[in-house]
C-alpha cells in the first residue's frame, strides 16, 4: 500500500518511536518493534532522515515506511530471514 500520508518530524523516547505525519497525526510505536532502533544510541536515533518514501537511519541501516506504520507493521527482515 502506498501511502501519500508523509512524516514531517521523528523524535524517540525511552520506549516508543513518535511520528508525526502531516495530516496532523501522531503515530506512536513500541521502539521493540525495531530492534535495531531499541538497541540504537539516543543520538543514533536522532539521526534520522525523512524522505518522501518514509524514514531511514543511514548508520543503523534501517529504513521504515510511513505506509507500514500505519498498516501496523515493526521490523519485517527477521521474518523474512525466518521464511529463508
Amino acid at each position: 500500500m502506498a501511502s501519500s500520508v508523509k512524516a514531517i518530524s521523528v523524535r524517540c523516547d525511552e520506549d516508543n518511536l513518535w511520528v508525526s505525519l502531516q495530516d496532523g497525526r501522531t503515530l506512536g510505536v513500541p521502539l521493540a518493534w525495531f530492534p535495531r532502533l531499541m538497541h540504537a544510541s539516543a543520538s543514533e536515533r536522532a539521526a534520522c532522515r525523512i524522505s518522501s518514501r518514509g524514514l531511514h537511519w543511514e548508520g543503523l541501516d534501517e529504513d521504515i515506511s510511513v505506509a507500514g506504520l500505519l498498516e501496523g507493521h515493526g521490523d519485517r527482515t527477521r521474518a523474512l530471514q525466518d521464511v529463508a
